[in-house]
């Protein structure tokens, strides 16, 4: 049964018995299969080995064979009467540290090597950290080769000694340390003659009890959307399919959409090969059905209403840079791929760099070369759903890729704010801040007010008539005794968006403005009318999401003007300078506008004059009812 798996992953240096050890494990755990073993013993005897080497279970690439050393994860399965196992046996090699990563980012126990005769190295402190770092629960301290140290208490002791000094600076929630000979199989599977003065348990034996039910977060609900199941012959039901990444979904719970925010109740669950389940929990791969028919994609996230992951575009996090050919700096762009999204970001901040012998932070750092760890500040183009990697591994990692090779350069845990000393008053005036905060009621209901309100969102290429059509609906508005407003995206941009600029984190903080300022005119009565470009999706479901959650009406209107049609209108001359390289970024030429899938009203030139179309907005929208 998923209780009773394990995964482990093995860490350390070079040459400390990693391969080997895994190899002892399925060796005498008997579950090795004859050909594999005959396999072991052949090439072993090519080498001129006197017996099977059995860290070839493992080395399974002819580069591995040839040198002697793990280069890439390899995984491999044991079962026992008591647990199942996936052990990811992780290269030791400085050079491959990022693979290191790989196989200990889903792990719930590490297996920490260390060679009797050198002690604790440099390797040995990096790969304890990033395994504390990556959450890694369980760490087991194999002091291995103890059979070359005269199977030496002592030695042990001191190695026990050295390494629980380093781990009291780390976040370690269960650390054991076991005396063991890889080779010879003394305390890997039955216990040891030769180390008589060990108390404990054999190595597969600890391995078997270890508790890790509770290690999983059963408490923040999270389901990223990996891919819709439509309906098709023999299926009348539209599904979402995902892995379950914290909590715990059941039929009828209320949950929302993200980033839409729309909400719904879960109305059926099935688990692997079609089977209804009654529950899903973390781990598992699931569909479900919701019981009312809202846009739900691939990138989507479903939560619980009142326990929601941050949203925004800015993040705080740990990165271990893995590129061995480039360097991290600030200013830099990257993709950003979250456990449900894909968005590109810019490196704003690296506000230090650790030690990983000392675990001191180096101050002002320029760059990060291979296997650096560090404290950095992202800003992604859109809006990324995120938690603190310390309350969820999946939702709150990530990676970074380099959008010109397409290689993967880093990986990622999102922190948050540190509240260390030189923070505290900061952090102190912010929660006593937050404190006084209150929303204050008006005396004055929504249906004393004489109208009902509503925002009605234009968005578009520059170019499209957006303007255009925005005055049009204003003037027939106020004409009809509605009161009505126009907010217009240049026009908030000399006033109250002043001092945003153009990069991607400040058009996102540009449309969030606008959109609190059109609730506000909504919940007085007003109609708003928004006139800005908002080319992204995320972007238009925050705006829809703060109206929803304040029960105002938010009506998506897409102008649809084909983007040869905007450029030869070029009414501010900005497409010119755009095509001469005088405007970077600019949406339509060096930076795409996401077409609304689901608007409320789509508008395309052929209806008419600007005072027809207002009018067919207005009739369509049944906004000149209310």
């Amino acid at each position: 049964m998923r209780r009773n798996l394990l995964r482990l992953a093995t860490a350390g240096s070079v040459d400390d018995g990693k391969s080997t050890l895994i190899g002892r494990l399925l060796y005498d755990s008997k579950s090795l299969f004859d050909d594999q073993l005959a396999a072991i013993e052949r090439v072993s005897t090519e080498r001129g080995g006197a017996a099977a080497d059995l860290a070839l279970v493992t080395d399974g690439l002819r580069a591995e064979r040839e040198q002697g050393i793990t280069i890439d994860v390899a995984y491999r399965y044991v079962t026992t009467p008591r647990r199942k196992f996936v052990i990811a046996d992780t290269p030791g090699h400085v050079q491959y540290t990022r693979n290191m990563v790989t196989g200990a980012s889903t792990a719930d126990l590490a297996l920490i090597l260390v060679d009797a005769r050198t002690g604790v190295s440099e390797q040995t402190r990096r790969h304890a950290f990033l395994a504390t770092l990556l959450g890694v629960p369980h760490l087991v301290v194999c002091v291995n080769k103890m059979d070359l140290v005269d199977w030496s208490q002592e030695r042990f002791e001191e190695i026990r000694t050295e390494f629980a000094a380093f781990a009291a600076k780390l976040t370690v929630g269960d650390l054991s340390f076991v005396p063991v000979s890889a080779l010879l199989g003394d305390n890997v599977v039955e216990g040891s003659e030769h180390m008589d003065w060990y108390p404990g348990p054999p190595l597969l034996r600890h391995l078997e009890d270890v508790h890790i039910a509770s290690d999983r977060n059963l408490i923040d609900a999270r389901l990223p959307i990996q891919y819709v199941i439509r309906a098709q012959e023999g299926l009348d039901h539209r599904s979402y399919a995902g892995t379950v990444a914290g909590g715990i979904f059941k039929p009828g719970d209320e949950v929302v959409v993200l980033p839409s925010g729309r909400s719904s109740h879960v109305k059926e669950i099935w688990g692997p090969g079609g089977t209804k389940v009654d529950e899903a929990f973390t781990g598992m791969a699931v569909s479900l059905t919701l019981e009312d028919d809202i846009d739900v994609g691939r990138g989507d996230l479903l939560a619980r209403p009142g326990n929601r992951p941050h949203i925004g575009t800015e993040l705080d996090a740990m990165v271990c840079w893995f590129a061995e050919g480039s360097q991290l700096r600030a200013g830099a762009q990257y993709v950003v791929r979250t456990a449900a999204q894909t968005s590109s970001a810019q490196i704003t901040a690296i506000d230090y760099r650790l030690d990983v012998n000392s675990l001191h932070r180096v101050e002002d750092v320029e760059s990060l070369s291979l296997n650096d760890i560090a404290r950095i500040r992202l800003s992604s183009r859109q809006p990324l759903l995120s938690d603190p990697y310390r309350e969820n591994r999946r939702t709150g990692s990530f990676i970074l890729i380099d959008p010109v090779t397409d290689q993967t350069v880093a990986a990622g845990m999102v922190t948050g704010r540190e509240s260390g000393p030189d923070h505290t008053e900061q952090i102190a005036a912010s929660v006593d801040s937050a404190q006084s905060l209150v929303w204050h009621r008006s005396a004055v209901s929504r249906a004393e007010r004489g109208h009902a309100g509503v925002t009605v969102w234009l968005t578009g290429l520059s170019g499209s008539g957006k303007s255009t059509l925005a005055v049009e609906l204003e003037r027939q508005l106020v004409a009809a005794g509605r009161p009505a407003y126009l907010l217009d995206g240049d026009n908030l941009r000399h006033g109250l968006n002043a001092g945003l600029g153009f990069s991607p984190a400040d058009r996102d903080e540009n449309v969030r403005r606008v959109a609190e300022v059109a609730a506000l005119f909504a919940d007085s009565g007003a109609v708003a009318i928004v006139s800005v470009i908002s080319p992204f999706t995320a972007q238009r479901a925050n705006a829809r999401t703060t109206h929803d959650d304040r029960e105002l009406p938010f009506h998506e209107v897409f102008v649809d003007t084909p983007l040869a049609v905007c450029e030869s209108r070029d009414p501010k001359g900005l497409y010119a300078k755009a095509r001469a390289g005088e405007l970077p970024g600019f949406t339509g030429i060096g930076s795409p506008y996401e077409r609304p899938e689901h608007a409320d009203l789509v508008i395309t030139p052929d209806l008419g004059t600007p005072a027809e179309i207002a009018a067919h907005v207005l009739r369509e929208l049944g906004i000149a009812d209310r």
